[in-house]
């Protein structure tokens, strides 16, 4: 069961995510305005999963777009949400906490 629910909510690997961190992604993160208020990534904007049908159009012509949550399951109905919609160029960043981690590593060369 443990494997079943790791594939079905697992991000994408660190190595795709470190590459589109690189390109300046537009970084979102999916969780309520109040799980975002307590902490969350660096030029990261709140766009909670329940209101993101409505702005699908904030993510048009952004080369790459990088949704996270608090565990990776919601940001991986996002990025469905998004392909659905036709913005195709989604990483499931998985935790912001994950995201956050790559950003820095990449800041100190790590």
């Amino acid at each position: 069961m443990f494997d079943f629910l790791k594939k079905l909510f697992s991000q994408t690997d660190n190595s795709q995510l470190i590459e589109a961190i690189n390109n300046k992604p537009f970084l979102v993160d999916v969780r309520t305005p109040g799980e975002y208020s307590s902490g969350s990534v660096n030029e990261a904007v709140n766009i909670p999963l329940d209101k993101l049908p409505d702005q699908i159009n904030k993510f048009r012509n952004k080369r790459n777009v990088i949704v996270f949550c608090r565990s990776g399951a919601r940001s991986s109905r996002a990025k469905r949400i998004l392909n659905q919609n036709g913005i195709n160029n989604v990483i499931n960043g998985g935790s912001w906490q994950n995201v956050n981690e790559m950003i820095n590593q990449r800041k100190t060369g790590g």
